[in-house]
């Protein structure tokens, strides 16, 4: 008679993914937000690994959490674990015949500057399939199984960062508003992601706003742009995200002064050893004016 022993079992790997995520980000709560799932249940994973390995992994007070001199021993081999079963998982995905190319971007960008691009691309290689997912920070390409990821954002300097255009601000409008166009009577639109935009302006170009928090806010700074069309206000414009609306003649320049924000349109892309081959195409056809 064949002789089944019971094996010694290891915690949930969803509870070790909490572990890591929880120490790498130092946050339960940030650890939550990269999961999508809440902090409660990263509590409650991060307990169950503390139960079986009976250790204590991170100390609890009223400021958040900390790492016990434990669970920072530890720390550094699950990301790497992580980040290896990542790539693995984006090889054998690789490897399929049938190309589909994921994308994170900003929502704005995703609504103002990819349809255009993968227009362009679509047009050039018919076959090529695309995923766009809106999202308000980038993702972790050693991590999270998307081939590229592009937004508003400090360059770093990597070489797996491609920098397309500086951020440019200034203000724009309806051409109805245009001839009469004064900072203080017109309202100024606002995106909730840049709420600062008018004062950094202001205080780059010498520009009088008076109030530079004044006007109606937006959650969508796409929805920001159909209301300046619209007429309801003067916008602090993007340059990179709303130059076919200018050429269009839908919005107009209020001014000549602009500014750098010291952020770019950037397309960040994985390591190169695990890029799909089609990525260097994909990238020279966004690039593209």
């Amino acid at each position: 008679m064949a002789v089944l022993p019971r094996r010694p079992k290891g915690p949930p790997l969803n509870a070790l993914r909490a572990f890591e995520a929880a120490a790498r980000l130092g946050s339960f709560v940030a650890a939550a937000e990269e999961l999508s799932v809440t902090p409660g249940a990263i509590s409650q994973h991060i307990k169950t690994v503390e139960a079986w390995s009976d250790v204590p992994l991170f100390r609890r007070n009223a400021q958040g959490v900390e790492l016990t001199a434990a669970g920072r021993e530890l720390a550094g081999e699950f990301t790497m674990a992580f980040d290896q079963l990542a790539a693995a998982t984006r090889k054998l995905r690789n490897l399929s015949p049938s190309v589909e190319i994921h994308i994170a971007a900003l929502p704005s960008v995703a609504q103002l500057w990819l349809p255009t691009r993968l227009g362009r691309i679509r047009k050039n290689r018919p076959n090529m399939k695309f995923s766009v997912t809106a999202m308000e920070t980038p993702p972790r390409l050693s991590r999270e199984l998307f081939d590229l990821s592009v937004f508003i954002d400090e360059p770093d300097g990597s070489a797996n960062q491609v920098v397309v255009e500086k951020d440019l601000i200034f203000p724009v409008c309806a051409p109805e508003l245009a001839g009469n166009f004064d900072l203080e009577s017109v309202p100024l639109l606002h995106d909730q992601t840049w709420q600062d935009d008018w004062q950094r302006w202001s205080n780059a170009t010498g520009a009088y706003v008076s109030d530079p928090t004044k006007g109606p806010k937006y959650s969508l700074y796409g929805l920001a742009v159909e209301e300046a069309k619209s007429g309801a206000g003067a916008l602090m414009a993007h340059g990179c995200l709303i130059a076919p609306v200018l050429k269009s003649g839908q919005l107009v320049r209020m001014s000549a002064q602009a500014c750098e924000t010291g952020r770019a349109l950037v397309i960040n892309l994985p390591h190169p050893s695990r890029r799909r081959a089609e990525l260097d195409e994909v990238v020279a056809l966004m690039r593209e004016d």
